[in-house]
């Protein structure tokens, strides 16, 4: 960036600020921590998911306000159907109540809704209300929000894998042509650029079966903040800290310069 104009368009505290010539085009974020704070208070699990949603729409906001243009969110892992039943009900509920609740403001704010992962795995209920929310604002262009749902990235690349198969054995593509672009074209996320900046909430440092090949060369930030407490000035610290970082892909400093 050195040498032209940057324009502030946030200030994070008095030294620090945002540019709008250096976003993150994409932010993948590992909600984590719901259960260990309502634990911290004396409360169920499910208390701290109701919590979060609000952690949710406080995001959203933030990365439709700053100019973010995909944000994916790990709502429902494929091994989270092992929680108690209890807990996995609830999160369906509050699912189904957030997209009802929320299509008005996703329309309002031009933001595009998209769903990831072994859809058909879920409920009819959630499953019917995701296509109706995914179908009312395809048109929108200011922000695509993806939940990743019934997701595990292990899955999706065995399912990608088989896909790609089965078109080599019916002669639909030759095996030397495959490369990048094919996987990708195959993924869950076949409309979706490559993650920049990976957050995970909670203090928790690993990336629990998400987006695996999607985050290659992903920045990764960690905080200790629980995700009920995640507010847009979090997401924005969390983006200035990109900001700071050399992304080389390989390369050396030198040869970016």
């Amino acid at each position: 960036m050195a040498g032209n104009p940057v324009t502030v368009i946030f200030k994070v505290n008095k030294k620090e600020d945002i540019h709008i010539d250096h976003l993150p085009e994409h932010i993948a974020i590992i909600m984590d921590g719901n259960g260990r704070w309502a634990k911290q208070k004396g409360k169920l699990r499910v208390f701290g998911h109701e919590k979060g949603s609000k952690a949710v729409t406080e995001v959203v906001k933030g990365c439709a306000e700053i100019g973010v243009k995909n944000l994916t969110l790990y709502a429902f892992s494929t091994e989270n159907w092992n929680r108690p039943k209890l807990e996995v009900q609830t999160l369906m509920r509050l699912l189904v109540s957030s997209l009802r609740k929320e299509i008005k403001t996703l329309q309002e704010n031009n933001i595009k809704f998209n769903a990831i992962g072994n859809l058909k795995a879920l409920p009819s209920k959630v499953y019917n209300e995701l296509m109706d929310v995914i179908e009312n604002t395809k048109d929108n262009t200011r922000l695509t929000l993806t939940l990743a749902l019934s997701y595990g990235s292990r899955e999706e690349l065995v399912n990608t894998i088989k896909q790609i198969s089965i078109k080599v054995k019916n002669n639909i593509i030759s095996p030397e042509k495959i490369d990048e672009s094919v996987i990708n074209q195959h993924l869950y996320t076949q409309n979706l650029p490559d993650v920049d900046l990976l957050i995970r909430t909670s203090g928790e440092q690993r990336i629990s079966n998400f987006l695996l090949w999607q985050i290659a060369y992903a920045e990764l930030y960690f905080t200790n903040v629980y995700w009920p407490d995640f507010t847009k000035q979090h997401l924005y610290e969390a983006i200035v800290n990109y900001q700071k970082r050399e992304r080389r892909f390989g390369k050396t400093s030198e040869q970016l310069s």
